[in-house]
């Protein structure tokens, strides 16, 4: 189970778990690049007016200051904050260096960002996400939706996590069904299908009839739509059986139906077409997406996003994209408090090099060397003690291979685990495959 942080909110891995969150990290990355997505990197600071164009989040910016400075007020656009997600700093990125960008500009980017709330089960004040996204010059054409839910699909089987479901909607489906009851707060509704889970359907449909004055038939029709899930297109005939007509619906429709085709046939059940999904952020406009773990429900969205058409503009050039994020550390969290995955070991050495004498250490480097370069991990003992607690202190780090030298130049190295001691060159002796790197994988419940 992983370590309660000293500082709440603020996780510190110990290194058997930094090992678990590196391998989801490693295989994100790995899945990504094989979908074209290049790596870059952002600054960890914005000016407040940057990160607070797009919606109100102030609660949740940390502000920046020097200590001997009065600290910065949120008011003051121009103030430091640090990120708060990484799709703002990304469309800001994209505006300053669009002369340089070939589009449609595909991006992956891991980095830690920072949110002021309150910590609890899976929500942090400092974490790490992984985000891709694609954004268009002017136009980005849908497929890009769908491939997009595809791609996080294929990212997320390969990592040791259960079953998951990739739940999607569609803002215009949403919107042109809410105009078309009447409804011309499309954004007000949203925010209060938003908290369906959270609150449930009865206090929903007061939400909507004290804000935003809805009547009795506008709510349930509202929280009809919302209740429409389906593994496929069918969901079209259920959405068409509510009566509601309007343009933008049927635009709506058309998108996400696109995207459950496709993933019926590469992602059969893992993609869904889920109706209740709103997304709270004000920029999205189109695709949304949610992910749950089959099971954690409760942990909430460990990868979420959406298309946007306006987060990043020049004037009267737009950038229109649609990204995800994934939650890093929240999904490591989980995978930590359950026990259902480990590390093989907890340390990257895989042979320790022992000591004769304090006069062997350069020998012991010598072999070290011809050991690493073909990629073995090696450490070298620091004092020539009795073979036995070197031994023993390898066994406390979790390194399973103890390399002898004796006094006429030969080399013999031990299995620990086994207690098998047989000779090795320096020169061509490997470890097996599983033993050459820590690896990572699910824990037997049984």
């Amino acid at each position: 189970m992983a370590r309660k942080a000293s500082l709440s909110g603020f996780p510190e891995w110990l290194p058997a778990e930094r090992l678990v969150e590196l391998h989801v990290l490693d295989t994100l990355r790995r899945t990504f690049e094989l979908h074209g997505f290049s790596n870059l990197e952002t600054r960890a600071v914005e000016t407040v007016g940057q990160l607070l164009r797009k919606g109100e989040i102030d609660k949740e910016v940390y502000g920046l200051s020097r200590l001997q400075d009065a600290a910065a007020s949120a008011q003051d656009p121009s103030a430091l904050a640090l990120h708060f997600d990484l799709t703002v700093p990304f469309a800001r990125y994209v505006v300053e260096n669009a002369g340089h960008l070939a589009f449609p500009f595909r991006r992956y980017q891991i980095q830690k960002v920072w949110r002021g709330e309150r910590p609890q089960d899976g929500r942090f004040r400092e974490f790490t996400q992984a985000d891709i996204d694609v954004v268009g010059d002017g136009r980005l054409p849908f497929r890009y939706d769908v491939e997009l839910a595809l791609v996080i699909a294929e990212a997320l089987e390969a990592l040791p996590i259960g079953p998951f479901t990739v739940r999607v909607n569609n803002r215009k489906l949403a919107e042109g069904f809410y105009l078309g009851l009447g409804l011309e707060d499309t954004a007000g509704v949203l925010r209060s299908i938003d908290k369906l889970e959270k609150i449930g359907a009865a206090k929903v449909k007061e939400l909507l009839a004290s804000e935003l004055g809805a009547t009795s038939e506008q709510a349930d029709a509202a929280l009809a739509l919302a209740a429409i899930r389906t593994e496929d297109a069918s969901f079209v005939e259920r959405v068409r059986a509510l009566g509601v007509e309007h343009p933008l619906l049927d635009e709506g429709l058309a998108e996400l139906a696109e995207v459950l085709q496709a993933a019926s046939r590469r992602a059969p059940g893992r993609v869904v077409a889920d109706l209740s999904i709103a997304r709270g952020l004000d920029y999205y406009t189109g695709t949304v997406y949610e992910t749950v773990l089959t099971g954690h429900e409760q942990l909430g969205s460990i990868c979420s996003g959406g298309r946007y058409e306006s987060l990043a503009s020049k004037g009267s050039r737009t950038f229109p994209g649609v990204g995800l994020s994934i939650g890093v550390s929240r999904l490591v969290s989980r995978l930590l408090a359950d026990g259902s995955v480990a590390a093989s070991r907890e340390v990257p050495t895989a042979v320790l090099v022992a000591l004769a004498n304090d006069d062997s250490w350069s020998d012991a480097q010598d072999v070290a060397a011809a050991l690493r370069s073909r990629g073995i991990p090696v450490e070298v003992a620091a004092s020539a003690e009795k073979f036995g607690k070197q031994i023993k202190y390898a066994d406390r780090r979790g390194i399973p291979y103890v390399w002898f030298t004796g006094a006429g130049g030969s080399h013999e190295v031990k299995d620990i685990r086994s207690g098998d001691q047989v000779p090795a060159d320096p020169a061509t002796w490997m470890p097996p495959a599983a033993d050459l790197n820590p690896r990572v994988e699910a824990v037997d419940a049984g």
